[in-house]
């Protein structure tokens, strides 16, 4: 089911709800098992995302190293929460749970490129630059 769950959000930024009982059906599976991997799984999304994504690290050495503060402010001057997109349709902001990135933390990724040692001065100039593009 991950591979087809992977590439259905490859092609329409989401795994779209239409999509889930054709893939129950697929499987022999029901619709609720195939709900329930789809909104286990924080990768993938029920609607499609901005143009740019950004995944904010929640991990343990992140919040350490005040990604909380970071996150939370950064939510309070967009007005979003977690999985929410901007207005513009420019941004979407995601958590993710380690990134790998611990000893430059706090950490993101912007549209998967890694981005390190992070502030409120970065990540608005992400932002802007998101919204430009």
């Amino acid at each position: 089911m991950l591979p087809i769950l992977h590439a259905l959000q490859e092609r329409f930024g989401c795994v779209p709800h239409e999509a889930v009982p054709l893939v129950a059906e697929a499987l022999n599976l029901s619709r609720a098992e195939v709900h329930g991997v789809v909104t286990f799984y924080h990768d993938y999304r029920a609607t499609p995302p901005g143009r740019h994504v950004l995944k904010l690290c929640r991990a343990e050495a992140c919040q350490a190293m005040g990604a909380e503060a970071l996150s939370a402010g950064l939510m309070r001057r967009l007005g979003l929460e977690w999985h929410g997109t901007t207005a513009d349709g420019s941004l979407t902001l995601e958590p993710a749970f380690c990134l790998g990135l611990c000893a430059c933390a706090p950490a993101a990724l912007l549209d998967g490129e890694p981005m390190a040692q992070l502030d409120d001065l970065a990540l608005d100039r992400v932002v802007a630059e998101a919204q430009r593009a």
